[in-house]
């Protein structure tokens, strides 16, 4: 039952994110097939709509499988350093190469997010124990020292500003044609449902893994190549979307379970929901105008988050 009400509401607020904005859009228009109105649906609703549901899915996916990799509730993109790194190489790209493509940048910061993930389970494995604090720590201080030097530089050639709007979690600016990157997240969430059991039996650790024939340190390599792929076109298109890939599926593995077989779906349908409930506030709160919605989700998943760990340290 639970699952089903989570589908009904996905297209409920889906309806609801088509017909809100600053253009009036309504039922009656589309029908009468007034062509104003079904260009602003063709141009801009849908194609935000759409890609609110996959960057939510995308992005709490990519937290649920770094949380098996590294058998740590509190670890995702955003706090391992993985789209600080991803950053980097786009800003490396727009330095030395200005006019290079969106393919070209969605490649650099595929390359260095999993370059910078990699850094960052290198230097966890050198941690005396797992602490579930300390390694996301760990990867906020690694995030912020590769985020600085790339702010470093940025300064140096008078990009902060392009960086900084350019990379800020932002809807407002997705229209038709500049948004269809997004859909090579699909076979991506296909890849990582085919091998589902092996990131689950992964997050039952090193040694479990090895003892049934599975090569450890590969599979989290294999893990790590899918989460960079998928986070980097998150950031070449919408920008960087913060804590959603922690409270999602903390959340969603209270409720359900962790196999990740099982929660997969539900993982990616909850965060898409709680990425386009953000969108909508973002919209409503100063309406006309709106703010970007990675502060939304800053401040409510900031609050989620400190509530995970209250619990966490409690139990």
């Amino acid at each position: 039952m639970k699952k089903g009400w989570i589908i009904a509401l996905l297209f409920l607020l889906s309806g609801f994110s088509i017909f809100l904005g600053v253009k009036d859009l309504a039922l009656q228009g589309l029908l009468a097939g007034e062509q104003q109105q079904w260009l602003v649906l063709a141009t801009t609703r849908i194609p935000r709509t759409v890609s609110l549901i996959l960057a939510g899915a995308t992005m709490s996916i990519c937290g649920l499988i770094m949380q098996h990799l590294t058998q740590n509730k509190f670890v995702s993109p955003t706090t391992a350093g993985t789209m600080d790194s991803a950053r980097l190489g786009i800003l490396i790209v727009m330095l030395f190469l200005p006019n290079a493509s969106t393919p070209m940048r969605t490649l650099a910061a595929f390359v260095f997010a999993f370059l910078g993930t990699m850094v960052f389970l290198a230097l966890s494995r050198l941690l005396p124990a797992k602490n579930p604090v300390f390694l996301p720590l760990l990867g906020v201080m690694f995030g912020n020292i590769v985020g600085s030097v790339a702010t470093f530089f940025a300064y140096q050639f008078e990009l902060i500003q392009n960086m900084s709007s350019w990379l800020q979690g932002n809807f407002s600016l997705v229209t038709k044609g500049n948004y269809e990157l997004l859909y090579l997240t699909i076979p991506l969430f296909i890849v990582i449902y085919l091998f589902a059991y092996l990131f689950t039996i992964v997050g039952l650790g090193e040694d479990v893994a090895v003892n049934l024939g599975i090569n450890y340190r590969l599979a989290q390599t294999f893990g790590i190549a899918l989460v960079a792929a998928a986070s980097g076109l998150v950031l070449i298109m919408v920008g960087t979307v913060p804590f959603l890939g922690v409270i999602v599926p903390n959340i969603v593995s209270l409720v359900f379970g962790d196999h990740v077989k099982q929660t997969l779906w539900i993982t990616a349908v909850s965060g898409s929901l709680f990425l386009m409930v953000c969108d909508m506030i973002s919209r409503i709160v100063i309406a006309p105008y709106e703010v970007p919605v990675s502060l939304t989700v800053g401040v409510l998943g900031s609050v989620i988050f400190i509530y995970l760990l209250v619990r966490r340290r409690q139990a």
